[in-house]
């Protein structure tokens, strides 16, 4: 038997241990409600962007679909005949910006160009021009960015601008990401709060079958809470990531060097193109394509980014190069626009700590580095936002409504002492 000591000791210590957690309940509370209902929209409109890619063909079929003829790898057209067919529609005063290529054989190609002149209304607009890859025929024409307001974007646009900056731009981009951080913290401290004092854990894990109404919300909370929470903390950090990343490195760099210079781009912006010899002309991007697969054969093309000054460099990307890894298999590859010379190359997943630890941040924040599996959890991590946040916000209430009849029935109470007191 215990003895009465030993009682008194754990009793003592589950007194503590409950007074810790009303601590850690309050700055959960405090913290949810600050962050909880912005993290509600970023994470809802999130899920659907682990599948914007999909979406766009989704929504707009003429634009990115087209028939796959039989032995379609031999009637391919080249790159230039590509370029050439958007430059003939290309809204006027645009420039090439780059080139999306087919993620499947049925998949147009997609070519973005930039409105640049100062003297159109639409100076800085966007627009994605879809090319048949097997016909070279132009699909058609898509205002995919408006500079200066949100509204008028294609779905699928004003969703992932939602999700990055909350319609805000760069300032919406900076307290997106703080309230990423305060969203994170929050996580762990319903992780502190989801931990059982009792050594319960399979109650903890599981919603009561035939509960009220109040236990069964309280359980839907602690049970998303806890299972999203394996998802949502990397894919929250990520998203602080993108869009706080200088201070995301000031933090990194006191652990490892890191040689990768922004979140969005792993080429410096110092590479740039030699002065070009007289008459000298930029390359064509068929032939900064056969220069990459030439030197660099595996994986699979992803975008070409095109030289945006007499200065500038191509970067081709590619993706799926397992030689470096199945995860991140991401290469980056600059080239000299004038000579096609390679100037640099950067292989994500290698490197330094630091630059390895941050090349897995997008394969994390969007699922691709697990495949179908790893988009499939921060679809439902994304989901389990707004879930959490209704659930919260209703315990909240729950608990209020609890304590009004208490605090009633203690001024009860008080009032017949109070006014014996007066008589005397």
């Amino acid at each position: 038997m215990l003895s009465s000591i030993t009682i008194a000791k754990a009793d003592t210590r589950l007194a503590k241990l409950k007074a810790r957690r009303k601590l850690w309940l309050d700055v959960h509370l405090y913290l949810g409600l600050i962050a909880g209902a912005v993290l509600a929209v970023v994470g809802l409109t999130g899920s659907f962007a682990v599948f914007f890619v999909e979406l766009q063909e989704v929504l707009n079929p003429e634009l990115a679909i087209v028939s796959t003829p039989p032995e379609h790898r031999q009637k391919l057209r080249s790159l230039d005949e590509i370029v050439a067919a958007a430059e003939s529609v290309k809204p006027q005063g645009s420039r090439f910006f780059k080139v999306y290529y087919p993620r499947k054989s049925d998949i147009a190609y997609k070519l973005l160009y930039f409105v640049r002149d100062d003297k159109q209304a639409n100076n800085g607009d966007g627009y994605y021009i879809f090319i048949d890859p097997y016909t070279a025929r132009v699909n058609g024409t898509q205002l995919y960015y408006l500079k200066d307001r949100y509204w008028g974007r294609p779905i699928v646009g004003f969703i992932m601008q939602l999700h990055w900056c909350l319609l805000q731009g760069r300032t919406g981009a900076n307290i997106n990401g703080i309230l990423a951080a305060i969203s994170s913290i929050s996580v762990l401290t319903g992780l502190i709060l989801w931990w059982p004092l009792t050594g319960k854990f399979k109650q903890a894990l599981t919603v009561k079958r035939n509960a009220s109404v109040v236990r069964f919300n309280f359980d839907l909370h602690k049970t998303f809470g806890f299972y999203s929470a394996i998802v949502l903390l990397p894919v929250l950090f990520s998203g602080v990531y993108f869009n706080l990343p200088e201070q995301i490195n000031v933090l990194v760099k006191l652990f490892s060097p890191v040689s990768r210079p922004t979140a969005f781009n792993s080429i410096p912006a110092e590479i740039r193109s030699k002065p070009p010899q007289a008459g000298q002309q930029a390359l064509s991007l068929s032939t900064v394509e056969a220069i990459v697969q030439e030197h660099y054969p595996t994986g699979r093309l992803w975008m070409l980014d095109g030289p945006k000054s007499p200065e500038g460099v191509y970067k081709v990307m590619k993706k799926d190069v397992t030689e470096l890894s199945h995860f991140v298999g991401y290469r980056d590859i600059a080239l000299d626009q004038y000579s096609g010379e390679i100037v640099k190359v950067y292989d994500k997943s290698t490197g330094s700590n630091g630059d390895i630890f941050l090349d897995w941040q997008w394969p994390l924040h969007s699922g691709y580095a697990f495949g179908w599996t790893g988009r499939m959890l921060v679809f439902f991590s994304g989901l389990a936002c707004p879930v959490l946040y209704i659930t919260g916000v209703i315990r909240w209430l729950q608990k209020r409504r609890a304590k009004q009849p208490l605090k009633s029935h203690r001024q009860n109470q008080s009032q017949p002492a109070q006014a014996a007191e007066s008589v005397y």
